[in-house]
Formats: C-alpha cells, structure tokens, sequence
C-alpha cells in the first residue's frame, strides 16, 4: 500500500505568512513537506500561486472555504481551486447560530449536498471539517452524525480532525472508521497530557496515531495534513518536528 502523503495545513503557520507568504511555502517545502492545504490565497491569483508552488515541488491537498463564500459565491471559489490545481474544496467550521439545534444542522446537509453537486460537477470534491462542537448531542444524536447522515457520502467528504475528535469525547480512529466512505483528508494533531488538554506536536501527546494510520489507510486517505491551532514556540519548529516524528513513525 502506498503511504498517505503529508501537507501542511497553513493556518498553523498564519503568522509567518502574513509577514511572507510565499516565504512562508518555501519553508515548507525546505522542511520536506509534499504539499499544503490552503486557508487563503495572500491576495495571489490563481496562476501565480500555483507557479509558486509548482516551482517549490508543493502540491494542494486541499483549501479551507468558509460557509458564508459557499452560499453566496460558490463559483469564484470553485474557479480559483480550479486554476491553483486543488481538486478537495473544505468547509472548516460551523458558525454557532447555524448549529444551535438538531434543525440547524439538517438544514446545513441540505447546503452541503447542493455545494458537493456543483463541485462533482467540475471534478472536485467537497468535505467538511470538524471541531468538537459537533458532539453535541440533539436527541441522543451528535451534530456531525446529523449532518453526514443527511448528505450523500459521494457528495459530501470528511476532513477528520484528530484532536477535535478526542477532544469532544470521542475515539479518532473510530470516527475514521465509522466515516470511512468520506474520509478524503486526516488532520493530524496532538492533545497534551495536561490538564486543559492544549495542542501539542504529532508524536509528543496521548493520540493513538498507530490507529489512526491503521484506519486512515484502510479508509483510503488521501492525505495526512498536519496541523497545529496554536504552536507554543516559533510555528515552524513546532510543524518541523510534527514532520519529524511522523517520518520516525514511518509516515509520508
């Protein structure tokens, strides 16, 4: 079995991107990095990010689009993944007032299954990325089961985030298994072993990861994506020895 490729999701590295963004990619690609999932474009077009990224040996795994451009723009996104050479378009978070109730979220799988047909419809795929919101529970049922059973699992993929999963309750590479007919995209984070359970570097905290290979290569993953919502240090120390550990894990 081929091994599950590893990017960089750049939201952990927002601060040094603001500063240089197309810095912020070489570091990336220096680190060994095969590719990134994008959360904005730095004001690049299309053709000159993807330039920048096909000179640096990086490929798009995937690229974070907020609901709100989903519902009211969803052709300009779709054009721009298009052009950058993504093909996975992600949805990475739920505002509150759409997910208050049992409802709320049904209503979302209604959104989701239109965007996921117009996104089939020009060969690209559409995922959701979850929190840990999204184990609370409506009528014994958790928000996320609501809305993956409300969607087509060929219209509607699943980005897993790792720590969020543990986080809410929940064992990883259980919902890796439960969802394993959407699982496109792994998030790869760690939960420290503290007491306000913070973010900690692959390999460094209590996640199960040798599950969670074991069920993300059954799955079929296409990617592994690394990320950190808040680094302790200098971000990329921290995204350096993620990479590291995954690699002494026989990962990438």
């Amino acid at each position: 079995m081929a091994k599950i490729p590893i990017a960089l999701q750049m939201y952990t590295v927002r601060d040094e991107a603001a500063r240089d963004f197309i810095g912020a990619f070489k570091q990336t690609a220096e680190i060994g990095y095969s590719g990134v999932e994008l959360a904005g474009t730095g004001g690049m077009g299309a053709a000159e990010l993807k330039k920048v990224l096909d000179d640096l040996g990086l490929a798009v795994a995937g690229s974070h689009v907020g609901i709100d451009q989903l519902e009211s723009d969803l052709n300009a996104a779709l054009d721009y993944n298009e052009a950058v050479g993504n093909k996975r378009v992600v949805c990475p978070y739920m505002p509150e007032e759409r997910r208050r109730t049992g409802d709320g979220w049904k209503a979302v799988a209604e959104l989701f299954n239109k965007v996921g047909q117009a996104c089939c419809a020009r060969g690209l795929l559409f995922g959701y990325h979850n929190h840990s919101f999204e184990f609370e529970t409506f009528d014994g049922v958790a928000g996320l089961d609501i809305l993956f059973g409300g969607t087509d699992p060929a219209l509607v993929k699943a980005e897993i985030d790792t720590y969020w999963v543990q986080h809410g309750g929940q064992v990883p590479a259980e919902y890796i298994r439960r969802y394993a007919d959407r699982v496109e995209l792994v998030h790869l984070k760690d939960m420290a072993a503290t007491d306000d359970r913070g973010f900690a570097e692959v390999g460094t905290g209590i996640l199960d990861f040798k599950a969670i290979f074991a069920e993300s290569e059954k799955a079929g993953a296409a990617w592994y994506i690394v990320e950190q919502d808040v680094c302790p240090g200098p971000a990329f120390e921290s995204v350096k020895l993620s990479f590291d550990n995954l690699k002494a894990m026989g990962q990438g």
